[in-house]
């Protein structure tokens, strides 16, 4: 009887602990399931992203990533209008309609500027390099990843913050408590106000040996507001 009472608490003891762990644990248990070959420091290849928003055209974009090269470009068609922008280096390149000849009034409706050919660079790359681009300088990790639930199902999740430098929102991350895969995250401007959006991610493609979620449906945080799907078409 005492050697079962023994056995028991030991079990216990060795099952609690092993569900007790650092969030760099646990981020690295979700990156060795998401680029179980490394394969995201060095990515070259693209990818097309399909976008629903209420009362808005779908917009329909082509990625092309080349981080060696240090090359991205997206092109984008919505409500029959063409456009593409690219950043190669710190240059900038754009296209109305396949021409590079365009006016001011048309890049100002467009937005073809390298502010936001940058800012979308970055967008596409945070969002598809998860979970991985949570080991970029900058990103602060709260030390223990912690159980929490969100819609109603428990995660393991890690909160986020970055330095002012990099960004100012406080993101949630949460990752399934079996095989650790990104399921959902969730960002704040102002935690204390509920503001910002939660987004829910589900299903999977396969691109360049990378499991990146396929679709990913936006709403806010303090009314459960629907803003839009974006799915991922390798």
């Amino acid at each position: 009887m005492k050697k079962l009472i023994v056995c028991v608490s030991l079990c216990t003891f060795l099952w609690g602990s092993a569900q007790d762990f650092t969030a760099e644990e646990l981020l690295d248990r979700s990156i060795a399931y998401h680029d179980p070959q490394g394969k995201w420091a060095s990515f070259q290849g693209e990818f097309t992203v399909e976008m629903e928003t209420p009362n808005r055209p779908k917009r329909t974009t082509l990625l092309e990533m080349d981080f060696p090269k240090e090359r991205f470009k997206s092109s984008v068609t919505q409500n029959g209008i063409h456009t593409a922008a690219l950043l190669e280096k710190g240059k900038c390149t754009h296209w109305y309609e396949g021409s590079t000849d365009f006016s001011d009034e048309i890049a100002q409706e467009q937005r073809l500027n390298c502010e936001r050919t940058t800012k979308m660079r970055n967008y596409y790359v945070y969002l598809y390099g998860l979970p991985m681009k949570l080991k970029d300088p900058g990103t602060q990790l709260a030390p223990k990843a912690f159980k929490k639930r969100l819609k109603g199902e428990e995660f393991w999740c890690i909160k986020v913050s970055y330095d002012e430098t990099v960004g100012k929102d406080t993101w949630y991350f949460y990752f399934d408590k079996n095989d650790y895969r990104l399921r959902h995250y969730q960002f704040y401007h102002d935690e204390a106000k509920n503001d910002g959006e939660y987004i829910l991610l589900s299903e999977e493609a396969v691109v360049q040996g990378i499991k990146m979620p396929k679709v990913r449906a936006w709403y806010t945080n303090g009314d459960d507001r629907y803003l839009g799907t974006d799915v991922l078409i390798n």
